[in-house]
């Protein structure tokens, strides 16, 4: 009697249960993730240190008490929250015009069709590769004649679209089905409230991950700021604080505090945002 497939089939060796209650790679990337951790941990713990215990060698590791001197010396300065203010409003109007600017272009190059779509596509790709030093001596010629330079409106409009808001949305929608869209045009919805009721409401993660990027992008940025802007009431937090820790160079644990205040939003945002990261880059980075 022939033997059946299943019977002739060779059997492989039985694979037996974990016997970790979590994935095997844990114990590779836990270490890991200690190692990038550790300089962020330092900062915390320097900032409740006294500078005696800083500035001692060797170095203390652990801080003998919690100091808030330095703290208190940064939320002292009258010039902090004023530095700390105009970041956050860089960065919100940033974020806020990458959303809908990029969203609006995103969309046109996803689902429209028009003359010379594909090299203006192109075209905006290419300027990523632009390095920033090529383009800052332009960028600063026209900022000077529309008057914006030593204002916030000079690093505000450099940043009110970037190609890559564009792209990624652009990148997202492809992957998005027609067929809601194509109903809603049938029941006689605009293109613009397909956009806003339809295909955003579906494009969270998309929007997140762009946010997020946005946000740390403006507020982490110190090279155009040093260009753009003079005078001490304008400072952004970055360039603030390195003009602050240079006058104030002794005073470490004012300088670590500040370094944590400004570092606290932008890991905020992170891990706020941190499942949207996957879940848009697996959806928008295989259809091209």
């Amino acid at each position: 009697m022939p033997a059946t497939p299943s019977a002739s089939r060779p059997k492989g060796p039985r694979q037996g249960r974990s016997w970790l209650p979590f994935s095997a790679w844990h114990l590779l990337l836990a270490p890991l993730a200690l190692v990038f951790a550790v300089p962020l941990i330092w900062l915390v713990l320097s900032s409740v240190m006294s500078n005696a215990e800083i500035n001692r060698f060797p170095p203390a590791l652990w801080p003998s008490g919690i100091d808030l001197g330095g703290y208190r010396y940064v939320l002292g300065n009258a010039m902090f929250p004023r530095w700390f203010a105009n970041s956050l409003i860089v960065s919100s109007v940033a974020v806020t015009s990458n959303l809908v600017f990029g969203a609006l272009g995103g969309y046109a190059f996803a689902r429209m069709r028009f003359a010379g779509s594909r090299l203006l596509m192109g075209l905006m790709l290419a300027t990523m590769a632009i390095p920033f030093q090529l383009t800052m001596i332009p960028t600063f010629l026209v900022m000077k004649r529309l008057g914006l330079i030593d204002t916030l409106g000079a690093l505000i409009v450099p940043s009110l679209v970037t190609p890559f808001a564009v792209f990624l949305l652009r990148q997202f929608f492809l992957s998005l089905p027609r067929e809601l869209e194509e109903a809603a045009w049938m029941d006689g919805c605009s293109r613009l409230r397909v956009l806003f009721l339809i295909v955003l409401p579906m494009s969270r993660p998309a929007l997140s991950t762009v946010a997020v990027l946005t946000f740390l992008t403006t507020w982490n940025d110190l090279t155009w700021p040093l260009i753009a802007i003079n005078h001490d009431t304008q400072y952004t937090l970055q360039l603030g604080l390195t003009t602050f820790q240079g006058l104030h160079h002794t005073q470490w644990a004012a300088v670590m505090a500040g370094n944590v205040i400004t570092v606290l939003p932008v890991l905020l945002a992170f891990l706020f945002a941190q499942k949207s990261f996957v879940q848009s880059i697996t959806s928008s980075g295989l259809k091209g």
